[in-house]
């Protein structure tokens, strides 16, 4: 039976530079600024980069055509995640193919939960730079226990929760109260001023870098400062967990294989160029992650705290870095304060953009799969995430397990699922139109053996190849060092680790679930 398009009204993009800046704003993120620097100091440096091209060029960017292109399929018959435009693409053929689309919704919800934590440590800490909370901490043991004291509630610099929950509460509300207003009045009309003053401030930040000097050691310079980021480590490279690394990093910062630009491009009309806005995108996001997120926190640190309490700073976690050196170095400039402010406000805009857009598949799997109106679908969505992101709060080594199955993991897993569907499934030639349908550009013919064979079979090695070499001590919660495998874990922190991983897995069988219940609902009585 031929299939019908949705005569429900949908909500579009109002131009094309509203997509642009909105699949950017997307994006461009903590990721860039924050996990980025940290991620590729502690996998090989410049080594780093051979696996983050090849998973950009072979990986990201095809994935990321791929999802424009069946998204805006998918969006003609009134699907708005990858669930329903899954089962438009199998049909009949391939019932089951929507449960691997729950994917494309758990990853930008899940991310969600512990990314907007973080974003309001941006927030906090750009107040706090203006009212010197931090102007007396001298050191980076110090910053630490200020950090701490932040989240915990004790330690000297803070006496309650307070006030890490009250900024929490207001980058809560403010994240849901964009989305509410929809996908052209809200998300795209923020973007269209928030991404143009992102871009400035980085500008702003990167020359203010580059003119400290050396004001600490002679030898303690800007350039050496690169070097320490850039300089390879080649023996990084036999790592499978490198490799997953750096896959999972270039897709939490293009935002590939989180489900979201599936989602936005099926607010395109039928005959609207994807691979213009997918293209443009992603090298905007590369350039603000190479050259700008790249140019700022770790070359500053150097200058300030040298080789020794930068590379301690790197090995402290995948987020802290911002918040346990920078504030630091804006304690020795000139104008500090104000530096700070600008630059936690930068943070602050980069994951306000983002954040937004994780939430967007579930407000649309809800809206357009149970018919909620928008209302309801905030208050649901609104309540549940801040149930479970009590649990990042609150719970000892949550964050960076979260980070770990949602982003590095998932994000890889769910793109294997979208590119083995739309080569397999949607087909060579039929994909290969659907793309290029309505585009401005044309794509070289080598990117389709590229699209087709390459980029599936590359994610399937990368997924092997983190199994075998680092994916079973993960799973059983060991790292290797140099006396054998030891805990990945303190005893403490074992039992939220548990929890963590038993809700990544609960939380998906729900949305399946939820999956199945909706497609009873639409089904035909007999």
């Amino acid at each position: 039976m031929p299939l019908r398009r949705a005569k429900r009204t949908r909500d579009t993009w109002n131009s094309r530079i509203g997509v642009v800046l909105a699949a950017a704003g997307c994006a461009v993120g903590l990721g860039n600024f924050l996990r980025f620097p940290g991620v590729a100091a502690r996998n090989g440096g410049g080594a780093f980069m051979i696996p983050y091209f090849v998973a950009f060029v072979f990986l990201a960017l095809p994935l990321c055509w791929m999802e424009w292109a069946m998204g805006r399929f998918g969006g003609a018959f009134g699907h708005g995640t990858a669930p329903g435009v899954f089962d438009m693409i199998g049909g009949r053929r391939y019932p089951a193919l929507k449960y691997l689309g729950v994917l494309g919704i758990t990853g930008s919800f899940g991310i969600f939960f512990y990314y907007v934590y973080i974003e309001s440590w941006t927030l906090a800490y750009s107040v706090f730079a203006l009212t010197g909370n931090y102007a007396a901490v001298a050191t980076a043991e110090d910053m630490g226990a200020f950090l701490v004291s932040y989240l915990g509630g004790s330690g000297g610099f803070f006496s309650s929760r307070l006030a890490a929950y009250g900024f929490f509460l207001i980058t809560f509300i403010s994240n849901f109260w964009i989305v509410y207003h929809g996908i052209s009045r809200g998300i795209e009309k923020f973007c269209k001023v928030a991404m143009p003053l992102l871009f400035v401030m980085a500008l702003v930040m990167v020359a203010r870098v580059f003119t400290l000097g050396a004001p600490v050691n002679p030898e303690w310079t800007i350039g050496r400062g690169l070097g320490f980021l850039w300089n390879p480590d080649f023996s990084a490279l036999k790592s499978g967990r490198v490799w997953l690394e750096a896959a999972g990093q270039v897709f939490f910062s293009t935002s590939v294989g989180i489900g979201v630009l599936l989602t936005y491009a099926t607010y395109m009309k039928h005959d609207d160029d994807v691979i213009l806005p997918a293209t443009t995108a992603s090298f905007l996001n590369t350039f603000v992650e190479i050259v700008l997120g790249a140019s700022i926190v770790i070359p500053a640190a150097f200058v300030f705290f040298g080789p020794a309490g930068t590379a301690s700073a790197v090995a402290g976690g995948t987020f802290g870095l911002a918040f346990q050196t920078t504030p630091l170095i804006f304690n020795n400039m000139a104008g500090g304060p104000w530096i700070g402010f600008a630059w936690f406000l930068l943070l602050f805009i980069a994951g306000a953009t983002s954040a937004v857009s994780m939430l967007q598949p579930s407000v649309a799997f809800l809206e357009e799969e149970f018919g909620f109106n928008r209302k309801r679908c905030i208050l649901v969505l609104g309540g549940f995430a801040f149930l479970v992101a009590h649990l990042v709060i609150f719970g000892d080594g949550v964050l960076d397990e979260m980070d770990f199955w949602f982003s590095s993991f998932g994000l890889p897993l769910f793109a294997l699922f979208e590119a083995l569907v739309f080569a397999f499934v949607f087909g060579r030639e039929r994909g290969w139109q659907e793309l290029l349908r309505g585009s401005s550009l044309r794509l070289p013919s080598l990117f389709k053996p590229i699209i087709f064979f390459v980029t599936p079979l590359l994610l399937v090695a990368i997924l092997a190849g983190w199994l075998v070499t680092d994916g079973w001590k993960t799973m059983l919660m060991l790292k290797s060092s140099e006396t054998g495998l030891v805990p990945l874990y303190a005893p403490d922190q074992v039992p939220w680790v548990i929890a963590t991983r038993l809700f990544y897995l609960a939380f998906i069988a729900g949305f399946c679930w939820l999956v199945r219940r909706a497609w009873q609902m639409r089904a035909p009585t007999k």
